[in-house]
């Protein structure tokens, strides 16, 4: 038998070395998420305890903080998912600000990025522009949509999509770029038309760096959103209720809103992962 191939494998009856048989994969999963709760626990342990000893107001202990949180938003009835009335006047509010601004970068920048990244002439041609726009703060930006918006509503969500359209756009372009030039002659070969193309062979191509874009442009849009919350003329939101307990020097809640942004950043994280590995087929560490 020849053990010595490139890839030093051995085909057997259960499987080939190097490469784990399907069924031990589960296996490896759950002992990686037993693995990182008991990273979690005794993060918070260590939290909880050093809070404790320490005693002070500004550092409170993870139990407290918990439950400000499920005082503030969470302390409703089953049949509103347990949401209170602050959890229907912040949460959500601030939850729809930020989905229709990475709706509007996602959209945008992937049709942007198909564009740009199919034509070596009109990416060469913008690229200066999109890494000019990229390296903008978006707080530099906030008198430009003041003026062009006055505050509310439409100014927040116009300052979260301009902002996260860049990580999107520019991985896109890339994506595409990166397309194997041989399955481009073949499908020159086929004449395939551009819809054909785009929906078979530039989409596929470039997901791996379409989702990299959407999960920057995903945490952008999380930061955008509570920025945008702390200006003038909110009236609700996350960020509105973090600048509200500042100003109270209620620090308790302060802390509340900030484990509330961390679990959400996580959640949303989680749930676009699930949504990349069901398109693209690949695992990646969360």
């Amino acid at each position: 038998m020849d053990t010595g191939s490139e890839g030093g494998c051995v085909s057997g009856g259960r499987g080939t070395v190097g490469h784990p048989h399907p069924a031990a994969r589960p296996a490896f999963s759950w002992r990686h998420a037993v693995l990182r709760l008991l990273v979690l626990l005794v993060a918070l342990g260590a939290w909880q305890w050093g809070a404790l000893a320490r005693g002070s107001v500004y550092f409170p202990p993870p139990s407290r903080i918990v439950l400000r949180a499920r005082e503030l938003w969470f302390s409703g009835p089953a049949r509103h998912a347990f949401l209170s009335a602050a959890g229907t006047g912040d949460v959500l509010p601030s939850l729809g600000r930020m989905a229709v601004g990475f709706g509007i970068a996602a959209v945008g920048g992937i049709a942007a990025g198909v564009l740009v990244g199919r034509s070596a002439w009109a990416y060469a041609l913008c690229n200066p522009v999109l890494q000019f726009a990229r390296a903008v703060p978006p707080p530099a930006l906030v008198p430009v949509f003041v003026v062009v918006f006055a505050f509310g509503t439409p100014m927040q969500i116009a300052s979260i999509a301009f902002s996260a359209v860049w990580p999107v756009l520019i991985n896109t372009a890339e994506g595409v770029r990166a397309t194997d030039p041989l399955r481009l002659d073949v499908a020159a070969v086929l004449r395939l038309n551009p819809f054909e193309r785009l929906r078979f062979l530039l989409l596929p191509s470039a997901l791996p760096h379409i989702f990299a874009g959407l999960r920057l442009s995903l945490s952008l849009s999380l930061i955008l959103m509570v920025f945008s919350e702390l200006l003038p003329g909110t009236a609700n939101g996350i960020g509105f209720t973090l600048t509200d307990a500042q100003s109270r020097s209620d620090l308790l809640t302060v802390w509340a809103a900030l484990l509330l942004l961390g679990v959400l950043g996580h959640l949303l994280n989680t749930a676009l992962l699930a949504v990349e590995r069901r398109m693209t087929g690949r695992r990646r560490p969360t």
